[in-house]
């Protein structure tokens, strides 16, 4: 797959470079290091939303040709960070979702999705707009992204990437110490904006399948076992503590024969102190 405007390392180096000349290697409140301990293929990237253009990160190359979730990919695969701005151009309907652009009649009409076999007729995509999150229009000027160890800013939103079994350990630090529901929402089409708009508007965690989406699918950004999880800025002290407390890779997990075997020894162990307690009393 090929990208117009896919940086090289002279460009990471020239974003570097860029912050030290400025004296703006400025630290956050968070500390990210402990999402290595997952061992994540690719970098998780925060995404921030702004109404004023960033000090500390250069832009997108503006002849740059990619989607949301190709810039989103991008800023994992070259491992630095960039923004972009209304100036540029994205080549899906991202600038849409971020209240940058109009959507254009015939396609707010439903026209495209039966011509791409993902609905039947207009009326079932026209009917799924009113449930797409949007962010209002004028708000958003630029949008940040930035791999989580060069992050400058506190992200609105910080996107990991993860198969299955990484991804458990992600959501499970989210209810670690909470109880709170795993969740997922999505549509067909317009995946990037589940991904990073719903959770910055509802504050909630939300996981998506890309092989599930059509963009991301016929892009064939991801394998298609992963997930990609949307963490909302008032969850991530909570998940990045959970973390470091909790033990990553349980017991049970390690194989079919461990889980029965931990599962019973529990089992057991409550029944006893049970039947103790109720002889007791």
């Amino acid at each position: 797959m090929v990208f117009i405007g896919w940086p090289t390392h002279t460009d990471y180096l020239r974003a570097i470079l860029f912050k030290i000349k400025y004296n703006i290697m400025n630290e956050t409140r968070n500390n990210y290091a402990v999402l290595k301990k997952i061992g994540l293929d690719l970098p998780p990237i925060g995404v921030k939303f702004s109404f004023f253009p960033p000090e500390d990160i250069p832009p997108l190359e503006m002849e740059a040709r990619l989607s949301l979730c190709e810039m989103l990919k991008m800023a994992q695969t070259a491992n630095r960070c960039f923004y972009l701005s209304k100036k540029h151009t994205e080549t899906c309907v991202g600038k849409i979702l971020l209240g940058m652009e109009d959507m254009v009649p015939f396609a707010e009409s439903g026209q495209i999705g039966p011509r791409l076999g993902v609905f039947e007729e207009a009326r079932c995509n026209q009917h799924f707009y009113q449930f797409v999150p949007k962010l209002d229009k004028g708000n958003t000027n630029f949008v940040l992204f930035s791999p989580a160890e060069q992050l400058t800013f506190e992200p609105d939103v910080l996107v990991i990437s993860a198969n299955p079994e990484q991804a458990e350990i992600v959501m499970r630090a989210m209810t670690y110490s909470t109880g709170e529901l795993y969740k997922s929402v999505c549509t067909p089409v317009m995946g990037c904006a589940w991904l990073l708009i719903h959770p910055y508007k509802t504050g909630e965690v939300n996981f998506i399948v890309p092989a599930l989406i059509h963009g991301p699918h016929g892009r064939q950004l991801y394998s298609p076992d992963t997930l990609l999880i949307g963490i909302p800025y008032r969850w991530i002290p909570t998940i990045l503590t959970n973390l470091e407390r909790m033990k990553l890779r349980l017991e049970g997990h390690k194989s079919k024969a461990d889980y029965y075997a931990e599962f019973g020894t529990i089992l057991a162990d409550l029944a006893g102190k049970s039947k103790a307690l109720e002889d007791a009393l």
